[in-house]
This record gives C-alpha cells, structure tokens and sequence, in this order.
C-alpha cells in the first residue's frame, strides 16, 4: 500500500499522508515516497498549486519514534538522515507554484516542521499543533527553529519551541501561524476558497513572487539551518535524549538533569 497517495483535482494536486493506522507518523518510507509525490508535482506543468494533507483522524502525529530511537543508540547518521528529510521540506518552499497544508487533529513534531514549510495552512479550529522536541531532549531540526520566527515573531516562537507548547487551530490563526482556520467540518471548503484565490492569480507572476517574498523573509535560512543540525547533534548524544525516549515509550514525564 502507498504511503503517500496523489490526487488530482484540476490544476490542484492533493499529495496525502497515507499510513493512517499509524497516525500518519513520518517514517523514513514515507518520506521517500513524500519526496517523489512532491517532485513529480514541482514538475508538472499541469499542476498549479500543491495541498498537503493527511488520511485518517489526524494531520501526522510527527515523526516516527522507531526512527528516533535509532538516533539515540546511533546519532552518527543524524546529518545525512536529516539532509535527506530536509531536501524534501525545502521542495514545498522552494518549488514555483504555492503549496498549502490542511490540517486537521493533530499536527506534531516533525510533522508541523513540515507544514511551516509550506506556503500557506489551513487549520480546523479543534485540531492542535506543536513542536514537542524539547519535551524528549531534542530541537526542531528540520526548519522548526528557523522557519517558525518569520511566522509569529522571535517572542512568540521561542514561548512555542523552548516549552513545546500545543495550540489549537482558534489560537494558531490569531498568532499568525496558520494563515485561515474553519471547524473541522468545513475544512475542505475553506482550503478550497484558498486555492480559487490563488488559481484567479498569473501562475507565472505568482512563482517569481513567491521566491522574493521567500528571499526577504528569510535571508539567513541557510545558515540557521546548519545550525539547527549542529545542535541536533549534540542533543542527540546527550542522556537527555535517552531519558526523553524512555519516558516516551513509559508514558510518564521525563526526568531530565536537573530537574
């Protein structure tokens, strides 16, 4: 069975997360069949905007623990694993036609890193989304911490990374983090009402301004996402981390150094 699923709906192509037994967690087969879906679509002329969604209750519950836990007995091959998650984000910015993200449930982790990554989001009222790394010793490491701050402003997006805090769709849209909410519902409608707008705009004109708008926004992503890695790296071998998982899988609070 795919792990990603394809549709197209005229000139807009629906790419879904499709592993929904497991939430829709990110596994590193899912993100190989994510980054081919985003390809062809970055390369099809007949595609003019990209909507990112998820099958089953919820958006993506993040990335997949097994493949967390692999890192804390290993982080030797966090900068390649990383580098490879985070060429296929980069498509969602990168790529000269808008993508949007749909979000319903839940957005978590990796998974909400992903989605920042898009141009545009679309949340149901009820649903939450957050980036939980620090609450198992970790960072946002794949755009979180860089992309998050353009978005909301540096006060708000350290209040959302440092304390791993979950907000709901009502909240999110008031922040400046998503840019239109709706109850669950409507969800589809509201997505749709987006992308009318933007199919109403010159595609040509739309790519060229979304890479200046990108440019300006952002002039020293490059860098901050080195930075990201180097310190995922550290964390990554600390007994933090370690702690962090076990508490995970025990379902209990961590006991952090320190604490």
């Amino acid at each position: 069975m795919s792990l990603v699923v394809c549709e197209d709906r005229d000139a807009v192509r629906h790419v879904v997360l499709h592993r929904p037994e497991k939430r829709n967690a990110i596994s590193s087969a899912l993100i190989g069949e994510l980054g081919e879906a985003l390809r062809a679509a970055a390369a099809d002329p007949a595609v003019r905007c990209v909507v990112l969604r998820g099958e089953g209750a919820m958006f993506s519950s993040g990335m997949d623990t097994a493949d967390l836990g692999a890192l804390a007995g290993d982080p030797a091959p966090l900068r390649e694993w990383r580098a490879q998650i985070l060429a296929i984000w980069n498509l969602l910015e990168d790529m000269a036609k808008p993508t949007i993200a749909q979000i319903h449930g839940a957005c978590l982790g990796g998974a909400a890193e992903l989605v920042l990554a898009c141009d545009m989001r679309v949340m149901a009222a009820e649903a939450v989304i957050g980036l939980v790394e620090t609450r198992v010793g970790l960072i946002p490491d794949v755009g979180g911490c860089s992309r998050l701050p353009a978005l909301v402003g540096l006060g708000r997006a350290k209040e959302l990374i440092l304390a791993s805090k979950i907000i709901d769709g009502t909240e999110a849209e008031r922040i400046g983090l998503v840019n239109r909410v709706a109850p669950a519902a409507e969800l589809g409608a509201a997505t749709d009402a987006l992308v009318a707008e933007l199919l109403a705009c010159a595609p040509i004109a739309v790519g060229l301004a979304k890479g200046v708008l990108n440019a300006a926004a952002r002039p020293a992503l490059a860098n901050t996402l080195d930075q990201e890695v180097d310190a995922q790296e550290l964390c990554a071998a600390s007994e933090d981390f370690a702690e962090g998982l076990r508490a995970f899988g025990e379902k209990r609070a961590p006991r952090f150094a320190g604490r």
